[in-house]
């Protein structure tokens, strides 16, 4: 596949290497010919912005720039976090919505992340920092529930 939007189907994106990541959705799994923030960025302009202005955006709510999460559509709430700096080609990015529990796993500085499919994923981050990335997710969607419900 060469061409792919972010849905509220999808869980992660998983970059394979410079040209092409694998998509994990709630009931597919498959290999896009295109780099992860390719993705991202065609994702955010697909629903209006850039990944330049969804990250200048975060900054403005939650005051967070760097490892930001990331709102890719904003009536439906569809907000990815990095796991690593998305300046590096291996930055997985995780949908915030869909994750059902994370754990530590036992002696390895990973964690082992529970999406609502039931499907799971054994993530390269520390249990502190995957909850530090899922607090931020959390008070960026709080901010924007708010401003929205302001309107």
């Amino acid at each position: 596949m060469k061409d792919y939007d972010i849905n509220t189907g999808t869980l992660a994106i998983i970059p394979i290497d410079e040209n092409s990541t694998r998509i994990v959705e709630v009931d597919n799994d498959f290999i896009v010919m295109e780099n992860s923030m390719k993705i991202i960025d065609k994702s955010c302009k697909y629903f209006g912005s850039s990944y330049n202005g969804r990250l200048a955006g975060t900054k403005n709510m939650i005051g967070v720039n760097y490892k930001a999460p990331i709102v890719i559509e904003d009536s439906k709430s569809i907000i990815f976090f990095p796991i690593s700096s998305p300046r590096l080609n291996e930055c997985l990015w995780i949908s915030f919505k869909n994750i059902e529990s994370y754990e530590r796993v036992v002696n390895e500085n990973k964690t082992l992340v529970k999406f609502n499919s039931g499907y799971t994923l054994t993530l390269p981050i520390s249990h502190f920092s995957f909850s530090n990335q899922l607090l931020r997710s959390s008070r960026l969607e709080n901010v924007l529930n708010l401003r929205k419900n302001r309107l």
